[in-house]
């Protein structure tokens, strides 16, 4: 199972207050069966009427482009509770989230897909955002273990609940990999239970 301590790239400031998963991910989109091509929707009604500093999206600013760190206010990803919306965050390239707070349900599922939330004052999250707005170039680096974000010359505290640092740093975020690593005790498990009838899993 992948472990994840330490995350490194670009980061791109995503400025604004209970941004909500039907923002991140319009509810038309969600008819898809699969998370195939989602990132090609993400924020899709919000950049075709943004304005804003850039006059755009920032997920349309070419400097941002490939960032792997997003940096975020606070309450983001609220509303309903679509996994949709951090996969497609995660499909276009974000690996982590920087923000002053996350609703339970979005916080749970990005962590399911081994992306972290880490939360950070608000003071902290706006020297973030404008250093990545001033020099977009400068590489971020957000250290689970640590409990910090560095960025320049720039370092603040970020947090994350013990059980989830300890879930990314050893693995166990990964329950998929975890059931598949062990699949033979599964077998095992289903041959010994009465109501389980015909073959062995395969």
């Amino acid at each position: 199972m992948p472990r994840i301590s330490r995350i490194t790239g670009r980061a791109l400031p995503m400025r604004g207050n209970d941004i909500d998963t039907d923002r991140i991910i319009p509810a038309r989109f969600l008819r898809s069966i699969t998370f195939d091509g989602m990132e090609q929707h993400v924020f899709e009604d919000d950049r075709k009427s943004a304005g804003g500093p850039y006059n755009r999206h920032p997920f349309d600013v070419k400097h941002f482009q490939g960032a792997a760190v997003l940096l975020v206010n606070s309450n983001f990803g609220c509303g309903s509770s679509r996994e949709h919306a951090p996969q497609a965050l995660m499909r276009w390239g974000i690996q982590v989230i920087v923000g002053e707070s996350f609703p339970e349900i979005f916080f749970g599922n990005s962590g399911m897909i081994g992306m972290p939330c880490v939360t950070a004052a608000p003071a902290d999250v706006a020297a973030l955002m404008d250093l990545a707005e001033r020099a977009p170039a400068t590489e971020f680096a957000v250290d689970l273990v640590a409990g910090t974000c560095r960025a320049g010359q720039l370092t603040v505290p970020v947090s994350l609940p013990p059980k989830m640092r300890e879930a990314f740093t050893s693995g166990a975020w990964d329950t998929t990999g975890m059931l598949l690593d062990r699949f033979d005790e599964v077998r095992e498990a289903a041959n010994r239970l009465p109501y389980v009838t015909g073959q062995a899993l395969s």
